[in-house]
């Protein structure tokens, strides 16, 4: 496991971000985020959508678990913020062995559920529009993606 750091200062520029690693995901990426309500979750993932080439309005599926968009890739976006029993089965596995990519919010909620080979990024609020990103990779694929995006 690999860790990768960097400021990102304002919501554009994390969007940037999510839409450049966008264009280096495969089929069956998973990527985990975390952060404080508010932090930039959704934003990151609007980004990410933005460049998998989803057309629709990406918004947080906090009541509904799952929201799926179809662009150039099938984007899963997941908010397991209100599942209540952490080894109730869902169905999450056939998200991450899909044929796109899987965002879960609040990852850490469903642990017991998750792949090993992931990408783990952190959202950190670093004043009004400012945010700390932390990346840690977890896989060679995973890796090499970070090594690729962060040089």
């Amino acid at each position: 496991m690999k860790k990768f750091e960097m400021n990102l200062y304002n919501t554009e520029e994390t969007q940037a971000f999510a839409e450049k690693l966008a264009g280096k995901l495969w089929p069956g990426a998973v990527l985990l985020l975390e952060g404080d309500l508010g932090a930039g979750k959704t934003t990151f993932t609007k980004g990410l959508a933005k460049g998998l080439g989803v057309k629709r309005t990406v918004n947080s599926p906090t009541f509904t678990i799952i929201k799926e968009y179809q662009g150039n890739l099938p984007l899963y976006h997941m908010d397991v913020y209100r599942v209540s029993d952490s080894d109730e089965d869902l169905g999450f596995d056939e998200y991450f062995e899909g044929e796109g990519v899987t965002v879960v919010e609040w990852a850490h909620l469903i642990e017991s559920q998750l792949p090993i080979e992931r990408l783990e990024i952190s959202i950190f609020h670093r004043g009004d529009n400012e945010r700390r990103i932390e990346v840690v990779s977890a896989g060679e694929q995973y890796e090499r993606l970070c090594e690729e995006i962060f040089k």
